[in-house]
């Protein structure tokens, strides 16, 4: 039997956040249906953040009520702080992310404090994580590069990763934020990790603004990462690296997978119908180069 990787879907958080146009809950209750039909099991559905702040993502605590509860579902929510938290717990989600970066500069742009200060406000959702039997997965930005301050030690990522699961992480997703990297650069910050930390925590989250998201995932894969992060059609961006064309797709990450024998739990089709419906929502271009030549070849 093929190994499986798990496929964490972000599209409808860490995608639909860096889209221009607010949906509509019904919209992402949609997009969010067409993802599970499409056999993804772990989605992250939205953010319980200000909607002065985040508009995209008013009322995602409301969507979350609406979607189904499987028990081969996980379904989760990013709270920044812990009025986040209890929101997302008000509504029965059982797992909620947070996130930092292994960037000082990053950290003080993107949430106004420094990494320690951030580390610090999530121990009250921690405890409160603890004490309600929720799961918390954590996010850390800037793996291999900063917008603001360039190359990024390994050390330092290995420090903040450590630290959050040190604090209850039970997997810590390292985010190649702006998407320079290549794959050597990479291989350096797995194994720097791999050296202190058992790889089933540890998953990737990779940018494709130089195309080079799909390189980065073969090299994780070699040295023993098995959890990925991806975006339907490539949905979102950075809006702190200039160009940034988004999240790797879900559907590239599919053909990697798939052609090289990975279980996914994937269904093709409803996948390919998924993607092409959020890119009418959104009347936007896909940037997944799988399901442009699938649709082409799909009409020949």
């Amino acid at each position: 039997m093929s190994d499986y990787v798990k496929i964490v879907e972000v599209g409808p958080r860490d995608g639909l956040q860096n889209e221009k146009q607010a949906l509509s809950i019904e919209q992402r209750l949609s997009f969010i249906n067409d993802l599970i039909d499409a056999g993804l099991k772990s989605i992250e559905v939205g953010s319980c953040v200000s909607a002065k702040w985040v508009p995209q993502m008013a009322q995602s605590d409301e969507l979350f009520k609406l979607l189904p509860q499987r028990n081969d579902l996980n379904l989760s929510l990013l709270t920044p702080n812990l009025k986040g938290f209890e929101a997302a717990q008000a509504v029965g989600c059982k797992e909620v992310a947070v996130f930092t970066a292994a960037s000082e500069s990053f950290t003080r742009k993107n949430i106004n404090c420094s990494i320690d200060e951030s580390l610090e406000r999530f121990s009250e959702i921690f405890q409160a994580a603890q004490a309600n039997n929720v799961r918390v997965r954590g996010y850390v930005s800037c793996i291999v590069d900063c917008p603001y301050e360039g190359a990024i030690d390994p050390k330092q990522v290995v420090n903040v990763v450590k630290r959050l699961h040190d604090m209850g992480c039970y997997e810590i997703s390292l985010g190649e934020t702006i998407g320079t990297a290549t794959p050597d650069r990479v291989q350096k910050v797995w194994q720097a990790c791999l050296a202190e930390l058992d790889s089933k925590i540890l998953a990737g989250h990779f940018h494709n603004t130089y195309g080079m998201a799909i390189a980065n995932i073969y090299q994780s894969l070699q040295q023993g990462i098995r959890v990925f992060d991806s975006s339907l059609a490539g949905l979102g961006g950075c809006p702190y690296a200039k160009g940034s064309s988004g999240n790797v797709a879900t559907e590239d990450l599919y053909y990697l997978l798939s052609h090289i024998g990975y279980e996914t739990g994937i269904n093709l089709e409803k996948l390919m119908l998924a993607s092409q419906n959020i890119n009418q929502i959104l009347n936007r271009k896909n940037l997944s180069n799988y399901a442009n030549t699938y649709l082409q070849q799909s009409c020949a």
